[in-house]
């Protein structure tokens, strides 16, 4: 049995050390695993992105989050660009240790479309809609 699985019926407060728990990480066949993002605060759910296991220790080492973008192929610092940062509060995996969750301070719109959050298409009956405004209406 995995050391993870082992988990599943540990009482509260059992460790592992981290280097041997990201060992055991279910990555995908390109070295990632999803991470979705929520506000500290308020509980919302900001976006979706991936994460390698390097993107994961340069979050862990320096309290700013750091993704990794497919379309870049390389490492992204949320908010290198834009100044929309994400500062890491806490970090959890999933049961599987095959997603992520942080929780972060969220400094600006957390989607490139400036709004608030990457979820604004909402299903609605047989349509989808468009629920949120850009923050400053610049793209």
């Amino acid at each position: 049995m995995s050391e993870i699985k082992a988990l599943e019926t540990a009482k509260a407060g059992t460790t592992m050390d981290l280097e041997q728990f990201l060992d055991q990480v279910k990555f995908n066949e390109q070295g990632l695993v999803p991470a979705v993002a929520q506000d500290r605060a308020s509980g919302a759910v900001l976006m979706l992105a991936w994460m390698n296991r390097e993107s994961i220790e340069q979050t862990l080492a320096s309290g700013e989050v750091v993704y990794f973008s497919r379309s870049r192929q390389s490492l992204w610092r949320k908010g290198e660009t834009s100044g929309n940062t994400q500062a890491l509060g806490s970090m959890r995996f999933d049961c599987d240790a095959d997603a992520i969750l942080v929780a972060v301070d969220q400094i600006g719109p957390a989607c490139h479309t400036q709004r608030t959050h990457c979820f604004y298409l909402a299903v609605r009956g047989d349509q989808v809609v468009v629920d949120s405004e850009p923050e400053n209406h610049v793209i």
